[in-house]
């Protein structure tokens, strides 16, 4: 049965969530990807107020396709989220809980996550056309300069994602593979 994920994303919440649940996320989750993180650490860095609050929030991976009629935002599907690495842990620091993506992470990223309370969720590679009706409105909200990967505001109505690795470490890619290898020697 899936969790029920409520978004902007507490702390409190995101550490209640463990490597393997399914969950649904509604709410409001924000997109970035390489160039839009850069520049939100750039800022950061320098004690600028950055164009969303990062406090509670979730980021997805992704550099949607243009909306057809009709539609509030093309196919929307995860990209890799080892780009986002090397800027994770400064967001998670701000205050950012949850990411959503595609692969694996490093372990700066996951000892971020250990330390602020945070998790990273999967989403399905190569259905973006399916995820993309989960969101019901996208709006750019800063750095339009960057086309497809520009910020986005979402407003997401039961996302489907599972939790990769959790606010504790626990890693659904190093699990999952130990618990199959298992299975077939038993």
């Amino acid at each position: 049965m899936p969790i029920n994920v409520k978004a902007p994303l507490s702390r409190e919440e995101a550490r209640a969530l463990r490597a393997g649940d399914s969950c649904l996320i509604s709410g409001v989750i924000y997109t970035a990807r390489d160039a839009a993180h850069k520049r939100l650490c750039e800022l950061a860095a320098k004690g600028e107020k950055l164009p969303l609050d990062v406090e509670n929030s979730i980021i997805y991976f992704v550099g949607p396709t243009p909306a057809k009629p009709g539609q509030a935002i093309g196919s929307a599907g995860p990209t890799t989220a080892y780009r986002m690495d090397a800027y994770s842990p400064t967001l998670i620091s701000l205050g950012q809980t949850g990411m959503i993506g595609k692969g694996k992470r490093g372990p700066e990223v996951i000892q971020a996550m250990k330390e602020h309370g945070a998790v990273y969720f999967g989403a399905i590679g190569g259905c973006g056309a399916l995820l993309s009706r989960c969101i019901k409105k996208a709006e750019v909200i800063a750095y339009d300069d960057l086309g497809a990967e520009a910020i986005r505001r979402l407003e997401v109505e039961d996302f489907p994602v599972i939790v990769i690795i959790d606010s504790e470490g626990n890693n659904l890619y190093e699990t999952g593979k130990k618990n199959y290898l298992a299975s077939l020697e038993g």
